[in-house]
């Protein structure tokens, strides 16, 4: 058994990666280090987890083990509650310095970090947290976010250390299998590969190709794969940091030529939807019950009593009758992604002609989406739904975004069979064919293609005139300002340098 104190124990959670891991270092600073992962069975049991979500970190944790060994050390993978591991691992050989970063996560993760604190007291133990992306804790207010934002991603990207001399658990076990956590059987057959390496290969691929295609490219489904950095779920699971790629990206711009305008420009709105991406995590940092309740909580009670759960089976199955919203459920259960506007139409659909409640809807879109980020995803839901209070509600009509992003149905037909053979003619709304094209084309609405559960025009016409009547009331309106002092973004005006607040409208978030 150590004596007390003579090492430390680096607890990895959504930080997997060994560069521009600060905790790592500064308790490299003290000797040796236990570096462990906890695979807690209460987080996997949340109704936000998904196989998916497991296999994705399994494939990461496996690089991280292959990087600590090349330097020496070892990365312990033990199961159960974090407090309960922690117990039954001071008990064997006493620690006194716990580090790890903060994490802005789920409710459940929230609530183990304030019972990993309490049991940290309790013990004796220093627990050294470091801020992980440009999410400030304890913020008191927004005035100079933007700025320390900035100051953060200036700080130097910490290298991988030469050496990382490490204990080892007095008991080893491997990790579980998905199906003794519990976890559903779905997983989509194409989605990304976890780790490092991975992600490295792809923002290296993205900085010096694709993206060029970054502006105009990331709205349409068809060239959003593509011109998308598509490192989102590497940044979810802190296979990179936040601030590595934000360097990276500013010196690769830097060294363009003055004729790659387009490829600048690229890579510059690239950068802004990473400060975008800090934001709203921010919000979720101040605010964690937004995870659960409106964050305008006037609007408590506009659709929890409406629930309709046909419409909800319609959604999940991808059979809205909406061929372009089909077409997107589809495609994320074979790759686990789709792009930022495609999943604000989603939303959209799910929110105002469909009527329900964001809540299960996010639950579901949290285990349909590989780069699930609680910070982004559940601001989202709720400003897409129009329960912030401060944003204009952006509501999209599924067959006016098919014309705009998909004007020849190539996306709609790979990803709906079925509806190859309808003339371009009908493609978006099939239930308008005529009965003669329906027989013609051996293709019932109803029968061989799902009818859409609403009229839209009209259930749309109805969700606005709801919304907006509660909008209107002079209590709602009066509750606004705190909520835009509290989350609301500071521009900055680049000629005068004053900072406002401002409604943030409809904010393109792919990565």
């Amino acid at each position: 058994m150590r004596r007390q104190g003579s090492y430390s124990v680096v607890w990895f959670k959504r930080d997997l990666r060994l560069h521009d891991h600060l905790p790592l270092r500064q308790a490299l600073e003290h000797g040796p280090v236990l570096c462990l992962y906890v695979v807690e069975p209460s987080l996997w049991a949340e109704p936000d987890a998904a196989r998916q979500h497991y296999g994705f970190l399994l494939e990461s944790l496996r690089d991280l083990y292959r990087d600590l060994r090349q330097l020496g050390g070892q990365l312990q993978v033990v199961t159960g509650e974090v407090t309960e591991v922690l117990a039954r691992l001071h008990r064997s050989a006493p620690f006194s310095r716990l580090y790890s970063h903060e994490e802005t996560g789920n409710g459940l993760t929230y609530r183990r970090d304030r019972a990993v604190k309490r049991w940290c007291q309790a013990q004796g133990v220093a627990w050294h947290e470091v801020p992980q992306f440009g999410v400030v804790r304890r913020l008191e207010e927004r005035n100079h976010w933007q700025a320390q934002w900035e100051a953060f991603m200036a700080q130097a990207v910490a290298a991988a250390p030469p050496h990382v001399p490490s204990v080892m658990l007095p008991w080893s076990e491997p990790p579980p299998s998905p199906d003794a956590l519990g976890l559903p059987t779905e997983e989509p057959p194409a989605r990304q590969r976890g780790g490092r390496r991975a992600a490295r290969q792809i923002l290296a691929d993205f900085l010096a190709e694709r993206s060029q295609q970054y502006r105009g490219g990331i709205s349409s489904p068809l060239s959003a794969p593509t011109a998308c950095s598509r490192l989102s779920p590497y940044l979810a699971l802190g296979c990179l940091s936040l601030r590595e790629v934000v360097q990276e990206t500013r010196l690769f711009a830097a060294r363009l030529p003055a004729s790659a305008s387009r490829h600048r420009a690229g890579l510059q709105a690239f950068i802004s939807r990473l400060y975008w991406h800090c934001h709203f995590i921010q919000k979720l940092e101040s605010e964690p019950a937004l995870e659960f309740h409106n964050l305008h909580r006037g609007y408590d009670g506009l659709r929890e009593d409406d629930w309709n759960p046909a419409h909800f089976a319609a959604l999940t199955a991808g059979r809205t009758g909406w061929p372009l919203v089909d077409a997107c459920v589809a495609m994320l259960r074979q790759t686990g992604w789709i792009n930022f506007r495609m999943r604000a139409m989603l939303v959209s659909v799910a929110a105002y002609p469909l009527w329900l409640h964001w809540r299960p809807v996010g639950l579901w879109l949290a285990r349909q989406f590989l780069d699930y980020e609680p910070g982004i995803h559940w601001p989202q839901m709720q400003m897409q739904s129009g329960t912030t209070g401060i944003n204009v509600p952006r509501i999209y009509n599924p067959v006016k975004q098919a014309r705009d992003h998909d004007p020849h149905g190539l996306f709609v037909r790979r990803w709906l069979p079925a509806l190859r053979q309808v003339p371009d003619t009908w493609l978006f709304e099939p239930w308008r064919m005529p009965e003669a094209m329906q027989l013609r084309h051996g293709l019932r609405p109803g029968i061989d293609l799902p009818l859409p559960p609403v009229d839209l025009d009209a259930a749309t016409r109805l969700a606005k005139q709801r919304l907006f009547a509660l909008r209107a009331r002079p209590e709602i309106k009066s509750a606004k300002a705190a909520i835009v002092e509290k989350h609301g973004s500071r521009q900055r005006n680049a000629l005068r340098g004053t900072a406002k607040s401002v409604d943030l409208q409809q904010l393109t978030l792919d990565l």
